[in-house]
């Protein structure tokens, strides 16, 4: 959600707590969304989006298949000249061939090139729309979504394991359909000759795909589990930088440390088996393929010397035709040795699609997350809004009990409401359904003489500002983090919002100063009131909602909080959730929640 959404961007507290800091229960839910992409792709074929674009792909692995098959001439043309060598022919009787030669082999490289390029591009631009699809799935989820993918975990498989895909999608593919050609065309090519040479190198080459197709099934294991390891510390170690002051603040560096030595050796000892089955995959290969070529030698030696009188259909194969079974034996495997090469591209590659497909899976939806704002679209009253409730339920993903249920309350226009209550009780998933973050699952909320719904949610969010318990301050000057890109806001305006929320000395104190990302160099009670500045200065905002502003701080601090929020809340509705008394007795009305969403006004 951005800053054109809703004012004041700041997410619910769902969003920004930070579960590793939280106990061994949020530490267990982070495992179990890192290792459930490992967890999918095993019980799941690739995606259908793997099948998108196949038109260049296809094209690049016809150009490189052609470019291999091109080798057949080649040889051809070689072993005809050397036996015209041999047999003490002329330099114009190897002049047609030479030129054979040359031009087979620039029509190769030519052919090849010009496959790998579209190859390459192909599989970059089918990487960005994967990487599209996945970015645009995770801005239509929810804030409130407690499933989505946490931040850390995203961002690996976004810019680090999603590159998997390139080799993937340039290389193996067009491997597999030159395994699969080549060796047939070549087989074909040596069968008319001798029997005996095709039949060892058809005995030989069954023998590769299927000690590939086992081995191939653990290294696809392996490299999920190694991405989903890398995903998970990835995780780790950016919630763990973002809570630093904490860590440091309860003596817990040494047990931090300790955990992140401990995952860095977990992905060392997975990285490693990996690469012990790729090396095992690759020395299988090897060994076949060295084996039927050497038996093919053999034979044709043998032959050539009259010791081996069979095999050539009942006649004695010449030197020319020798010579051009020999050139067409290392090649019969060639095209297998660049399918083991890029075998575990497959399996890294495959892991890493399922990576990006499972961050689209699932959640709740924000509502109008995928509905265009067209410039002159309806507009909202500018006036403080009325906001009604009616028998509201919402209940999250696996739960069995709505919270709220069947809830009703009606806010006047600008009235200043509390909403009390002991945790666990709805407060903030009140705030989130007022504020257009999820839809109820039974039920409708008005705002104004508008019923929120994925159409309208877009436009009554540019309406709204939302003032969060755990304000994120992001790296940068005290202007950038009140406008957080929004050009409409200038100078003047954000010069009265500092001095609205008494930040205006310590901005010019420090105008050439950067704030530290999350605040660094910010007291608590200075980011909460920055935050208040960000309110302030969307003077649209005609609906505050702010969700336990006063938690955790001092009294002090609370009360200088209590006094900005209720100054930029002047002549506009607002509506609180909160624990504490004082910052509810100073409301206009506190409505009571009780377990089961009962509800009692004073």
């Amino acid at each position: 959600m951005d800053a054109s959404s809703l004012s004041a961007v700041e997410m619910p507290p769902l969003e920004r707590r930070d579960p590793d800091l939280e106990g061994s229960t949020a530490v267990t839910r982070r495992k179990d969304q890192v290792e459930q992409i490992s967890s999918t792709s095993t019980r799941e074929k690739t995606p259908t989006a793997l099948t998108a674009h196949r038109g260049s792909s296809t094209l690049a692995a016809l150009l490189q298949t052609l470019a291999a098959l091109l080798w057949a001439p080649q040889a051809c043309a070689i072993a005809y000249a050397v036996g015209g060598i041999a047999a003490g022919e002329d330099f114009g009787a190897v002049l047609a061939p030479a030129l054979v030669i040359v031009a087979a082999g620039i029509a190769r490289t030519a052919l090849d090139a010009t496959g790998g390029r579209l190859a390459f591009s192909n599989a970059r631009r089918r990487l960005s729309d994967a990487r599209r699809t996945a970015i645009a799935a995770l801005a239509a989820r929810s804030p409130i979504d407690i499933d989505r993918a946490p931040s850390g975990l995203a961002a690996s498989v976004l810019a680090e394991q999603a590159e998997a895909l390139v080799p993937y999608l340039a290389r193996f593919h067009i491997a597999r359909l030159k395994a699969t050609v080549v060796p047939i065309a070549f087989f074909l090519c040596i069968l008319p000759f001798s029997w005996i040479a095709a039949l060892v190198l058809l005995l030989a080459a069954p023998l590769i795909p299927v000690f590939m197709a086992l081995i191939g099934m653990k290294a696809q294991a392996a490299s999920e589990r190694q991405l989903a390891e890398t995903g998970g510390m990835n995780a780790f170690l950016l919630d763990r930088l973002r809570g630093l002051a904490t860590i440091r603040a309860l003596g817990a560096v040494d047990l931090t440390s300790g955990r992140l030595r401990a995952d860095a050796e977990s992905l060392h000892e997975r990285t490693m088996a990996v690469l012990r089955i790729a090396f095992l995959s690759s020395a299988v290969l090897e060994l076949f393929a060295a084996l039927g070529v050497a038996m093919t030698a053999v034979y044709i030696g043998f032959h050539l010397l009259g010791e081996l009188n069979f095999g050539a259909w009942g006649s004695k194969l010449t030197l020319s035709e020798g010579l051009f079974i020999l050139l067409l034996a290392p090649a019969f495997f060639e095209p297998l040795r660049e399918l083991s090469a890029v075998w575990h591209d497959r399996a890294a590659g495959e892991a890493a699609f399922r990576g990006l497909h499972s961050l689209n899976e699932g959640g709740i939806d924000l509502p109008g997350a995928t509905t265009p704002l067209v410039p002159g679209q309806r507009q909202v009253d500018r006036r403080a809004p009325h906001v009604s409730l009616e028998q509201v339920s919402f209940r999250y993903p696996g739960s069995s009990v709505p919270v709220p249920d069947d809830f009703n309350l009606d806010i006047a226009p600008g009235e200043h409401v509390a909403i009390l209550g002991p945790s666990g009780t709805g407060k903030s998933t009140l705030l989130a359904l007022i504020a257009g973050l999820a839809l109820p699952e039974a039920g409708r909320v008005r705002i104004g003489e508008t019923t929120l719904d994925n159409m309208t949610a877009p436009i009554l969010r540019r309406h709204m500002a939302w003032i969060g318990q755990r304000p994120h301050i992001f790296s940068g000057t005290f202007a950038t983090n009140i406008t957080l890109g929004d050009k409409t806001i200038d100078q003047d305006r954000i010069s009265l919002a500092l001095r609205a929320m008494s930040l205006d000395a310590l901005a010019e104190t420090d105008r050439n100063r950067t704030i530290g990302e999350g605040g660094a160099g910010l007291s608590g009670g200075e980011a909460l009131r920055l935050v208040l500045a960000r309110a302030a200065a969307r003077t649209k905002a005609t609906l505050i909602l702010a969700d336990e502003p006063t938690a955790h701080l001092d009294t002090q601090t609370a009360t200088e909080i209590t006094d900005g929020l209720l100054a930029i809340a002047t002549g506009k509705t607002l509506i609180v959730a909160t624990h504490d008394p004082v910052l509810a007795a100073r409301m206009d009305r506190i409505v009571n929640l009780q377990p089961g969403s009962g509800e009692v006004q004073q």
